[in-house]
């Protein structure tokens, strides 16, 4: 049996993703076992920083957090659009509630800044957002993976192969 099993993860996406942070998760997951269900924020296809296009499945707004097991969200420009959407803040701040799983990479950190789950939490970044994690009330590790209680957070493209394993185990343990 694959560790993700019967397992339901909700990516995030938006204008310019970083395209790695998107498309190496997605394929990941999936090869791990889980459905994969992509959510936009307005359009039905986005085009990474560097070209990629991706088709969203669904709306941030059609979704509940209680339908999926895992939340990732990809850096690049698309978190500064993501935090601006409301259903995806309430995605974020019910999943977070509920215990879920929540794995976010470089600029992605903004998203959880915005939906005011990170004070009092152990979390890795970009360093171009370093001062808003601070500022948001976390502390700001400088290593490549850092999992804190339901978080699973990486700095750069260069972090996902250590990324994306310990989101899986962390998924995989959640039961």
């Amino acid at each position: 049996m694959k560790p993700l099993e019967g397992k339901e993860i909700l990516i995030l996406a938006g204008p310019e993703y970083e395209d790695m942070e998107l498309q190496y998760p997605r394929y990941r997951l999936a090869e791990a076992g889980a459905r994969v269900t992509i959510a936009g924020i307005g359009e039905q296809t986005y085009r990474g920083k560097k070209g990629m296009p991706v088709d969203v499945d669904v709306q941030v707004g059609e979704v509940r957090a209680r339908d999926f097991d895992a939340l990732v969200i990809p850096g690049g420009y698309a978190p500064d659009k993501i935090r601006r959407v409301p259903e995806a803040l309430d995605i974020v701040r019910e999943m977070n509630d509920q215990g879920k799983t929540i794995g976010f990479i470089c600029h992605a950190g903004w998203v959880p800044i915005s939906a005011g789950v990170l004070k009092g939490r152990r979390i890795t970044c970009v360093s171009a957002i370093k001062d808003d994690v601070v500022n948001a009330g976390a502390e700001y590790v400088n290593e490549p993976v850092v999992v804190d209680g339901n978080f699973v957070t990486s700095r750069t493209p260069e972090d996902l192969p250590v990324w994306l394993p310990a989101l899986i185990e962390r998924i995989a343990q959640q039961g």
